[in-house]
């Protein structure tokens, strides 16, 4: 029997009981409640990623330096970090469907007024805010998920709803970027503000209403962080997957400096991560469904190999294209991470669920810290595979401790 496959704890048979309640919803309505919930995922990825791609046009609009509008990339994902805790505690007396409406509605507004921004500094401020609601939408998006499911199907839901923000990186991200070059930095920003305000309008007619959950409180949804297993898993998610960002963040110039191939070429490789991560988060949430710590555990091995042959071959182009492609498939612990969160948390998941992406975005920016600095000590950008080998076998690590203590608590 998998680790996953029956109610084994609190969280666990809450989710057998959401289930339960849901059960009365037809296998088309829940395909369409997952299809709008990753709709609002896509807007959400393409939106956090097309910045990256359109920072000198901000730059010359706004005439301050490329460094200098690197910042409203920075102001966005503090937002993620601020947002999501703090959201999730208040709004902890509001029915989901509410939340996750009133959510991609400041998202799609965030956006739309980020377009017309008249300032820097507004700019700045904009996706500050545009970015508060990111990691509350993803937590409650995937209980919403996977209370439609049975319990060993729970992460595989969670998958299908991550699934919109890893399509993001192949398909939304190019596209809004390839709009904003031809037409307008800003047209972009429209773009993904329709792409919000059509994700309320599918999450208005498919998602059901749904009534406060027993008992729910903010005092209850703070009890998560008292939690050990909590903050471990979180931590998994903060160092593990800072290796991805470290990659990632640079890769652009590792792909002409190190591996000595054309600027266009930047696009195929960019495009071979994106292949990658959908290709991850597809078997990892399948494997997850069979086994939880296995999944994590496993992910974060596979992931130290990976980085270490990034740093000694991606100066060979056909290596580079390889281990890109590898490293993307590296998110295969995305929706274990989140299944795990839930069961860990058990009464207080709304908080832990949503802390899970603030935890990501704090991967990101451990990351592009630390490649930062080995670069800037001379050691080239293929080092970059170096601190994500280090930073995954930390995470590995850390989850080694939660699942010690896991036990030792259980034979107790």
């Amino acid at each position: 029997m998998t680790d996953s496959a029956v109610p084994r704890d609190p969280a666990t048979r809450a989710d057998a009981a959401n289930h339960h309640a849901a059960a009365g919803l037809s296998p088309l309505a829940v395909i369409l409640i997952e299809l709008a919930l990753a709709v609002g995922g896509f807007g959400i990825g393409t939106g956090e990623f097309v910045i990256m791609g359109l920072l000198p046009d901000v730059a010359s609009t706004f005439q301050v330096s490329i460094p200098s509008a690197g910042h409203v990339i920075s102001a966005y994902a503090m937002g993620v970090v601020v947002g999501a805790p703090i959201i999730a505690v208040l709004s902890a007396r509001l029915p989901r469907r509410t939340l996750l409406l009133c959510l991609m509605g400041l998202f799609a507004l965030g956006n739309i007024l980020s377009a017309l921004a008249p300032t820097f500094w507004s700019f700045t401020a904009l996706r500050f805010i545009t970015g508060l609601p990111h990691g509350a939408y993803f937590g409650v998006a995937s209980l919403v998920a996977a209370s439609m499911v049975p319990p060993n199907k729970r992460a595989r839901a969670v998958g299908r709803v991550m699934l919109g923000l890893t399509i993001a990186t192949l398909a939304g991200t190019p596209l809004a970027t390839f709009l904003g070059q031809e037409l307008n930095w800003r047209a972009a920003f429209f773009l993904v503000g329709g792409i919000g305000a059509l994700t309320v309008a599918l999450l208005w007619i498919f998602l059901p209403h749904d009534a406060v959950q027993e008992g729910a409180s903010i005092r209850r949804e703070l009890s998560a962080f008292g939690r050990t297993q909590v903050w471990l898993t979180l931590g998994v998610a903060a160092i593990g997957f800072g290796g991805m960002f470290s990659v990632f963040s640079y890769i652009a110039s590792t792909t002409t400096v190190t591996a000595g191939l054309p600027v266009g070429m930047v696009s195929i490789v960019l495009a071979l991560f994106g292949i990658g991560m959908n290709v991850g988060n597809i078997v990892g949430s399948r494997l997850a469904d069979w086994s939880l710590e296995k999944t994590i555990g496993g992910s974060m091995v596979f992931y130290i190999v990976v980085m270490l042959c990034f740093a000694w071959f991606a100066h060979v182009p056909v290596a580079l294209y390889i281990t890109v492609f590898l490293v993307g498939c590296g998110f295969a612990p995305g929706p274990a991470l989140q299944t795990r969160l839930m069961d860990v948390a058990a009464d207080a998941q709304t908080l832990a669920a949503a802390s899970n992406h603030s935890a990501f975005n704090v991967a990101n920016a451990l990351g592009a810290w630390l490649g930062g600095m080995v670069i800037a000590w001379g050691w080239g950008f293929q080092a970059t595979g170096y601190v994500g080998a280090l930073l995954s076998l930390i995470g590995l690590c850390v989850f080694g401790v939660s699942v010690h203590l896991q036990k030792r608590q259980k034979t107790a």
